[in-house]
């Protein structure tokens, strides 16, 4: 069984078929680095992660053009922008409209500064956008990092797998001009650049809209006051000429072109992703990934700018979305106190692989909902398979590895990524293995190449403002409490450790402790 993933494109689950199956092209629409990034950013991150670790997997098998399946090995160029342009709040409007982000975000910074609210040892001129992308862009790598993002280790060697707008804006006038030039964009009043939706007759097919439907500012896309001046209400901004702008650009300047008929001002956000895409993979890319609020009108948009430029049939081949995430059973909001960022979770006592296989454990087309009793069984698995992992790696038996366990592993994951039947499968297999043998230990191993959480290192137990030595003084008088078979002065501990925050954890090698993790 090959692999094969539902298509937004077309709408059925269909054989993921790359150009070249020994070398697989995949994009992934990263984060806008104006603020931290959420636990529903992440959700999408790792998903895409998960997706190029099972490409790369040697469980894994893909469809070659002839409709043979053939294995690996197999290389995944995995390219994920980081938007660090200022475009506006309101960007999922065609025109787009609200305030400018970095202007919220230096507004934000301020405050913090003067309260005295940033992070120790950050000193950062809250004016300098650059100042407040480079900020976030930290913030953002150190968390992927800490999550296990391959992307994130991969382009410290290779900065063009993390593509930053602002390094590229010279390419994107390029591509406006190009399309003005090939009859798919026309300069407005003011000097705004629209693509001309009417000169491509798929716009609408990977969202399933049409023209008609978005006549006229259908759902509120489209401003009155630029209605005049397009040809299409769908028609999207390609350029906007704002001399005021926070970041702007002179296209004259950086096109060396004294005649370049676009005005000072800054790329419209659909039009960074066809070039960054184009410039690292090359016209055709094989995956492209995004939350499902990317499909319109950012993906839409990307497929009409790129295919308009390119004169192919295609932009990516196959366009996988991921659901949003709900925190226990609701929308995130700040105002309802269910707003997480990785590192307010880490703060509260969860690890990062806790939080890794909660984002993950879901299906990615299935709305997750994440919750802190989600979070404690995440971490109770991991700690299970960390056991098993200890107990195989030091047998001394060999074994042979078990080829039905890895092949029904292969068969969950390559049926649309199915995570939950994965994990079911090894959690059965490890209930049956008594006496797991190193063989265990590397299949296990090779599934951890996946799911990518037993690599991730387990945080050193930090007792906050309790006396570590009293710790450890407890911990000593409930081991002698349980040898003497005194419950009743082991549980009046067990409820001190409880009081302080602590978590007792009883391993067959004896007691651990960790801060007791609550969101």
């Amino acid at each position: 069984m090959a692999l094969s993933l539902h298509n937004t494109l077309t709408g059925k689950q269909e054989p993921l078929v790359p150009g070249d199956p020994a070398n697989v092209l995949f994009y992934t629409c990263g984060p806008t680095v104006y603020d931290f990034a959420h636990i529903g950013n992440f959700r999408a991150f790792l998903f895409s992660d998960l997706l190029r670790r099972w490409i790369e997997s040697p469980l894994c098998e893909i469809t070659d053009a002839s409709g043979a399946s053939v294995s690996g090995p197999r290389v995944v160029t995995h390219v994920m922008n980081m938007t660090d342009v200022g475009h506006m709040t309101d960007d999922q409007a065609a025109d787009g409209g609200g305030e400018d982000k970095m202007e919220a975000a230096a507004k934000r910074l301020l405050e913090d500064k003067k309260s005295g609210k940033l992070p120790e040892g950050v000193d950062l001129d809250p004016s300098n956008p650059y100042n407040i992308a480079n900020f976030y862009v930290d913030a953002f790598l150190e968390d992927a990092h800490l999550l296990g993002l391959k992307v994130v280790e991969e382009a410290k060697e290779d900065p063009s797998l993390m593509p930053r707008p602002t390094e590229k804006v010279k390419g994107m006038i390029e591509m406006v001009l190009d399309l003005i030039e090939k009859g798919h964009a026309y300069i407005a009043d003011g000097g705004v650049v629209y693509f001309d939706t009417q000169s491509f007759p798929d716009y609408g097919r990977l969202s399933g809209n049409t023209l008609d439907q978005l006549r006229a500012g259908a759902g509120g896309r489209v401003a009155d006051a630029n209605q005049q001046q397009k040809k299409h209400a769908a028609d999207f901004l390609l350029w906007k000429s704002d001399p005021t702008h926070l970041m702007r650009w002179d296209p004259k300047q950086l096109t060396g072109d004294p005649d370049c008929p676009l005005e000072e001002g800054y790329p419209g956000w659909h039009l960074e992703c066809s070039v960054m895409a184009q410039e690292r993979l090359g016209d055709i890319i094989d995956l492209h990934s995004g939350g499902e609020d990317n499909i319109f009108p950012h993906h839409e948009c990307e497929i009409a700018q790129s295919r308009c430029v390119s004169g192919k049939d295609h932009f990516a081949r196959q366009w996988v979305h991921v659901r949003h995430l709900f925190v226990e059973g609701e929308k995130m909001s700040k105002s309802k106190g269910n707003f997480f960022t990785v590192r307010q979770l880490l703060e509260r006592g969860f690890e990062p692989a806790a939080i890794r296989l909660e984002l993950i454990k879901t299906h990615y087309r299935v709305n997750a909902n994440f919750t802190e009793q989600g979070l404690k069984d995440s971490a109770r698995m991991i700690e299970r398979w960390r056991r098993f992992l200890e107990k195989a790696e030091s047998s001394t038996e060999e074994g042979t590895r078990d080829d039905d366990v890895a092949r029904a592993f292969a068969d969950a994951m390559n049926d649309d990524l199915n995570i939950a039947g994965a994990i079911g499968v090894m959690n059965s297999w490890m209930n049956q293995a008594d006496a797991p043998t190193r063989a265990d230990a590397a299949l296990l191993r090779t599934f951890d190449d996946t799911l990518g959480v037993l690599a991730l290192e387990a945080p050193a137990p930090d007792a906050g403002d309790v006396d570590e030595a009293e710790i450890d003084r407890l911990l000593e008088a409930r081991a002698e409490a349980r040898a003497d078979k005194n419950w009743a002065e082991a549980d009046r501990i067990r409820d001190l450790f409880a009081d302080m925050g602590i978590e007792i954890v009883d391993t067959p090698e004896g007691a651990t402790w960790k801060r007791k993790a609550q969101l």
